[in-house]
């Protein structure tokens, strides 16, 4: 096996051929590969931008919470929580806390939120859009109690954590 490298053929014959094969390799296999995959990772993106602008155009909020540090100081917990209340027309009550700094430096605030005469779909909606808008506030725990007489109403109590 070792004397194929010291035969003289190798490099006079076989290297020039795979020398002059590889263009031949790039022009008809590699090349329309590459322009096929462009042309496919295109549409997508075209596809992904109009997307993009039916969700801005539909909730134009989303860039003002686009830089983290500017949505950490000022988020609080009554405007968060009025406004996507209106949105859903629920009655609520926001106790919220001061905030508290870890020993190892983390800040947090904590929160209890109450929304009365809630049917599940609308809490459901409720509790989609603050998780999704607000990526650093976490639900800790919440309870469901029943009213009593009514087929789907509730009184959910939720527990908040936000973390800056």
């Amino acid at each position: 096996m070792r004397d194929i490298y010291r035969n003289p053929a190798l490099y006079y014959v076989f290297v020039p051929i795979a020398v002059a094969l590889w263009p031949l390799l790039v022009r008809t296999v590699y090349l329309p590969n590459a322009e096929d995959k462009w042309l496919r990772e295109k549409v997508q993106y075209l596809k992904a931008q109009e997307i993009m602008e039916e969700i801005l155009t539909l909730d134009r909020d989303r860039l003002a919470h686009a830089d983290s540090k500017a949505t950490a100081a000022e988020f609080d917990y009554s405007v968060t929580v009025d406004k996507i209340a209106r949105l859903y027309n629920i009655s609520y009550t926001v106790n919220s806390k001061p905030i508290k700094t870890s020993s190892t430096g983390q800040k947090t605030k904590n929160a209890v939120v109450i929304l009365k005469d809630v049917d599940i779909t609308t809490f459901a909606k409720f509790f989609s859009t603050i998780q999704f808008r607000w990526a650093d506030l976490q639900c800790i725990r919440f309870s469901l109690r029943k009213k009593k007489g009514l087929p789907d109403k509730w009184d959910v109590t939720m527990e908040f954590k936000y973390y800056y």
